[in-house]
């Protein structure tokens, strides 16, 4: 009789673990349609618009900062962040060299 008990409780178990890894299947597929959704509607969006003003950052410690842009010659990556328009003409009046050379940051806010 411990046999029979042993193989049902076993087969039970098998059962169990097949219930659970379509259970787990289906909340896979349904996180997968989700984030299709949530993609396509992302994708609907308008982009947010670049800001007035952005600061390119150098790499290492402190992070420096290396050029001023306006908002739309804003070079890609992590090592960009916007600023306002008095920070801009504050960094530029320390420092003439920062200065984005294709647009011209300094001559658009009047510090030359």
């Amino acid at each position: 009789m411990s046999e029979e008990s042993s193989t049902s409780r076993l087969e039970r178990l098998r059962f169990l673990v097949r219930v659970r890894e379509q259970d787990l299947t289906r909340a896979r597929s349904w996180c997968d349609a989700e984030e299709r959704r949530l993609a396509e509607v992302a994708a609907r969006q308008p982009p947010s618009p670049p800001p007035d003003w952005v600061v390119e950052q150098g790499i290492g410690q402190g992070r420096w900062i290396v050029a001023v842009h306006q908002g739309y010659c804003r070079p890609a990556g992590p090592r960009v962040k916007p600023v306002g328009a008095d920070e801009a003409r504050r960094l530029l009046a320390m420092d003439t060299g920062l200065a984005c050379q294709l647009c011209r940051p300094d001559t658009e806010l009047g510090v030359l």
